[in-house]
């Protein structure tokens, strides 16, 4: 699938703002299953000075600095990424994870959003036996998962825990996410957080600003992306940014300045493309 992203950040400040230091997280990841052929970052006032570095999970960051006085702050991501479908999941025994957790603990053990706990418990998720295909387990956490929770923009903010997200499940898909983290974590499957966008074409919700969804580790297929808003797998409309442990790794756009007094946030996210073929439901492959 071919997308065209256009990504709009405007911050509206009372007064004026100046020294504005923004660390940007908005460019698409090149891997096996997405090519990314243009990123361009505009931003107005004009920087003054551009800078970049990849991070400790691989991202890639831009360092804006707006040093003259504005009232005004908006920052334009534009791309354009190509994706590829995914392959048929292998049936692979839960018991294969043993021989490569010890590679990937930073994505086994708590973070700061992800706390631990008795999270399979907490959401009543039962977790599988050590012979128990885990692509099957995990496609159907996924719909459990999505059943479970509603879908509410509003009902929950950023800094909205994982406890309390666990007493009243309404939320959108920054809280699925955790919550799957947090289940997964428990379990011993490791799992990370993974920031992007979404084609959507109106059968699915996230599409209006970037999109949160799950990546497991499959042993002898790699990082897979479970999308529990949805109840998909990551697809050709997933289109990724990047992933770390929780949300504040990879939060988009976050930053420092000087004066400013109140301040006004905007976002506004287009995805063009041509949508992939309609297929059914997720399934796993078989040995």
């Amino acid at each position: 699938m071919r997308a065209d992203i256009r990504h709009v950040t405007e911050y509206r400040y009372a007064e004026p703002a100046w020294d504005s230091f923004n660390e940007v997280r908005l460019s698409p990841e090149i891997s096996a299953r997405q090519d990314l052929r243009s990123f361009h970052l505009v931003v107005q006032p004009e920087a003054s000075t551009v800078s970049t570095h990849r991070d400790y999970f691989g991202s890639l960051i831009h360092h804006v600095h707006v040093h003259e006085p504005h009232q005004v702050l908006r920052i334009e991501a534009q791309a354009l990424v190509v994706t590829r479908p995914l392959a048929p999941l292998p049936a692979v025994a839960f018991s294969a994870l043993d021989e490569l957790r010890s590679e990937v603990t930073e994505f086994l053990v708590a973070s700061p959003r992800v706390p631990s706990g008795r999270w399979p418990e907490t959401f009543g998720v039962q977790g599988p036996s050590p012979h128990e295909d885990l692509s099957a387990f995990l496609i159907r956490l996924t719909a459990q998962l999505n059943q479970q929770f509603t879908y509410h923009p509003g009902a929950t903010s950023v800094s909205t825990t994982l406890a309390q997200f666990a007493q009243d499940p309404r939320g959108v898909c920054q809280d699925y996410t955790h919550a799957m983290l947090g289940i997964c974590r428990t379990l011993g499957i490791p799992a990370r957080y993974v920031s992007g966008y979404l084609y959507s074409g109106g059968e699915m919700v996230g599409a209006d600003a970037t999109h949160a969804w799950v990546e497991a580790l499959i042993p002898g297929q790699g990082w897979v992306g479970f999308d529990p808003t949805n109840n998909v797998l990551a697809g050709e409309k997933h289109i990724k940014i990047g992933h770390g442990r929780d949300y504040p790794d990879v939060s988009p756009v976050r930053g420092t300045y000087y004066g400013g007094g109140a301040a006004e946030l905007n976002v506004e996210v287009r995805v063009y493309g041509e949508p992939p073929a309609r297929s059914g439901p997720p399934r796993p492959g078989t040995r």
